[in-house]
């Protein structure tokens, strides 16, 4: 009878990473591993299945034909594996064990800081391994089994996933102060100067939250799109280089301490995002997010 030899689970996790990061060096950083380690595994599978993966040179990475089809049927292989531990996990005791949960940039860290203290008092056995990361990414993470649920702001397309909503977040505009006179406790749309607004770029869906909120569609064409972070461009508000929008949590967090910018409510249709957690639809630990959703939602 000839002996089969099967690829292992290790290189295939390797191959996927080295998928996702497109650079030997930053793959094996994702792995834990040497990059000598990661090519050595990388070179194994391909001698194992007498095909070309990878082609190499000093400059770049380019997957081959066969190689795009193997490193995608190596995610659902993990994928599929990360749910026999899942089916085990959820067996257990609630929220225990691993969980990878992605965050977009415009949550974390204005609510994270609330419910981490809680989920390592009530959940002691949660090891929850956060990322930071755009919409675009995270969901594209979520779908190929590299993260477990996502929490984001709607609405946003994040595929064939379970939704729950926990929170509505109302968008701000914040300006230098005095920019706008008068007693009113908002700014509506029509008075934003198209040409001193300052956004996230590309990538951030604020940005498109609040163009759409505004529903003016000559902002996307003047607005200045600088910002890489919320905290980035409230320091060119104070420094009266415009205005921008933000979101609820991060004025009631605090982002404009220590500065002479002011907010006030955006007065327009759908001034608001809707806060989410989302996850494959079909989870085994579907409890477990529907618990951490119920957790995140106390939080507001």
């Amino acid at each position: 009878m000839t002996a089969t030899y099967l690829p292992t689970l290790k290189q295939l996790h390797y191959l996927a990473a080295l998928k996702d990061h497109g650079h030997f060096g930053r793959a094996a950083d994702a792995c834990f591993v040497t990059q000598s380690t990661l090519s050595a595994g990388i070179r194994e599978l391909e001698t194992l299945i007498g095909v070309t993966l990878v082609e190499r040179n000093r400059r770049v990475v380019r997957f081959t034909p066969m190689g795009d089809r193997i490193a995608e049927k190596a995610r659902r292989v993990l994928r599929e594996a990360d749910e026999l531990g899942d089916l085990a996990r959820a067996a257990g005791q609630p929220l225990s064990g691993e969980m990878r949960m992605s965050v977009i940039p415009t949550i974390a860290p204005f609510l994270l800081p609330r419910i981490l203290p809680r989920l390592r008092q009530d959940y002691p056995d949660l090891k929850l391994y956060l990322r930071e990361e755009t919409s675009g990414t995270a969901c594209e993470g979520l779908q190929n089994g590299r993260t477990d649920c996502v929490l984001l702001a709607l609405p946003y397309a994040c595929g064939d996933v379970a939704v729950r909503p926990l929170f509505e977040d109302a968008l701000y505009v914040a300006f230098p102060d005095n920019e706008f006179d008068g007693p009113r406790p908002y700014v509506d749309a029509d008075e934003i100067d198209e040409s001193r607004l300052l956004l996230l770029e590309d990538g951030h869906c604020l940005m498109e939250h609040s163009l759409a909120a505004c529903n003016r569609p000559e902002l996307r064409a003047s607005a200045m799109m600088l910002g890489t972070s919320l905290h980035t461009i409230v320091q060119m508000v104070d420094n009266g280089l415009g205005l921008t929008i933000l979101p609820e949590m991060a004025v009631k967090a605090g982002i404009l301490a220590q500065t002479q910018v002011e907010a006030r409510p955006l007065k327009a249709d759908h001034a608001l995002r809707q806060i989410a957690l989302v996850w494959r639809r079909a989870s085994p630990r579907e409890k477990d997010f529907e618990l951490l959703a119920n957790v995140l939602a106390e939080a507001r």
